[in-house]
């Protein structure tokens, strides 16, 4: 893994500069605004710091390595859902003995989480030092590599908890331990796993406004994730922020309130909006208004088991005039199950290539899900909602945050 820091007047164009050197795979691990210092502060501008990294070629993803140990250690981690993972090293027999586990737990948790807001000191202290690995002091080796051992159990038993799939949370840490035989200190531990994490999550896909105008935007996806206000959230971004020209196309008939739904957001957007009986009469209403920037296209919603309503989504996306470049939004939620979600990832497949966003955010807090399915599904993530405000309670993916929180922070 390559790890390096760049600079720019803006987050945007440290970024740029981050995937001009490592490419377009660079992802972000972490963003700082560095504010200048000095009696003439005044007269200078802040700039934006970028943390990066890339993958390199060759770099360990698959099967565990082997590596001799220099002390006594399990051969392997395969921490398994059945397995009871305890904090403590005598099984709980008693009222008190319980309450002592929970006490146990809950300063392991605190530590973990004063951890993850050390991670931004972490990574710089790696890049300082030449990204080499950062080893605890203690003469004792076994009994440090014995603490970083109950340390990635406690990371495993953090991941479930916030419903990462448990063949997930295994791979992630199966690549900690070939780390962790080297004698590296909790916080290398720690910094490594979320460096493997954000880089499996990627950076988030958003709609591309380089190309030729009009670009045809679809969401799709189950009844109530939330479509249409997700529709307004971003339109609103993009011409409120970005002064784009938007219009709307909605093909959602079967439930009576969408419509005007969408047209009430089109009215306080000052935008058109045309309604599409069948998938006939999408390129016409396209062409009525091709000299905009953007076409959001709300779909109806409809159960994934639903063959008949599969089919005619696909042939309307299908029958999109070549002439139009266009993207498409599968809108999910977040409180969906994971076997649900895993149904929809599949029969979505079959209909478009599709990128991800995700909703309701702000009404579960386990976010195991999201993990899952990106690493399920491979399909990009892009927006996430966490409220039903118009246009604010949406952003960009925001891999960090999540990352942190999949790891037992806040």
């Amino acid at each position: 893994m390559t790890i390096n820091k760049y600079q720019g007047k803006t987050k945007e164009e440290a970024i740029e500069k981050a995937k001009q050197e490592l490419g377009a795979d660079a992802v972000v691990m972490n963003v700082k605004e560095i504010k200048p210092k000095g009696i003439l502060k005044v007269f200078k501008q802040s700039v934006f710091e970028v943390t990066a990294a890339v993958e390199e070629a060759g770099t360990y993803t698959g099967h565990r390595q082997s590596v001799v140990p220099q002390f006594k250690m399990p051969e392997a981690i395969n921490l398994t859902a059945d397995e009871k993972i305890e904090p403590l090293k005598y099984q709980v027999k008693s009222e008190a003995a319980a309450q002592i586990r929970k006490v146990d737990t809950d300063r392991g948790r605190a530590e973990l989480e004063r951890r993850l807001e050390n991670l931004s000191n972490i990574l710089e202290k790696q890049l300082t030092v030449g990204a080499e690995r950062i080893k605890e002091t203690d003469t004792a080796q076994p009994e440090a590599d014995s603490e970083s051992f109950r340390f990635i159990k406690m990371l495993y038993r953090t991941l479930l908890e916030n419903e990462v799939n448990e063949k997930y949370a295994n791979q992630i840490l199966d690549e900690a331990e070939k780390i962790m035989h080297n004698g590296s200190s909790v916080d290398y531990i720690l910094s490594n796993v979320y460096q493997k994490m954000i880089l499996k999550l990627g950076q988030p896909s958003l709609i591309d406004v380089s190309g030729k105008k009009p670009r045809v935007i679809f969401f799709i996806g189950p009844t109530g994730v939330g479509k249409t206000t997700t529709i307004a959230k971003i339109a609103s971004k993009y011409k409120l922020e970005m002064g784009m020209k938007v219009a709307f196309l909605t093909a959602d008939t079967y439930r009576i309130a969408a419509t005007e739904q969408l047209r009430v957001y089109a009215n306080i957007l000052d935008a058109p909006m045309n309604i599409i009986y069948s998938s006939e009469e999408l390129n016409d209403a396209i062409g009525r208004v091709n000299d905009y920037d953007l076409i959001f296209v709300d779909t109806a919603g409809f159960s994934h088991r639903n063959e008949e309503q599969c089919s005619d989504m696909k042939k309307m996306l299908d029958g999109l005039d070549a002439e139009y470049d266009s993207e498409v939004y599968l809108v999910v939620s977040a409180t969906t199950k994971y076997k649900d979600l895993l149904d929809i990832a599949d029969i979505y497949k079959d209909i478009a290539n599709y990128k991800i966003i995700f909703t309701k955010l702000d009404e579960t807090t386990a976010y195991g899900n999201i993990f899952n399915i990106r690493m399920y599904s491979g399909a990009s993530l892009s927006y996430m909602a966490n409220g039903q405000n118009v246009p604010d309670d949406i952003e960009e993916f925001n891999t960090q945050k999540i990352v942190k929180q999949l790891l037992g922070g806040r």
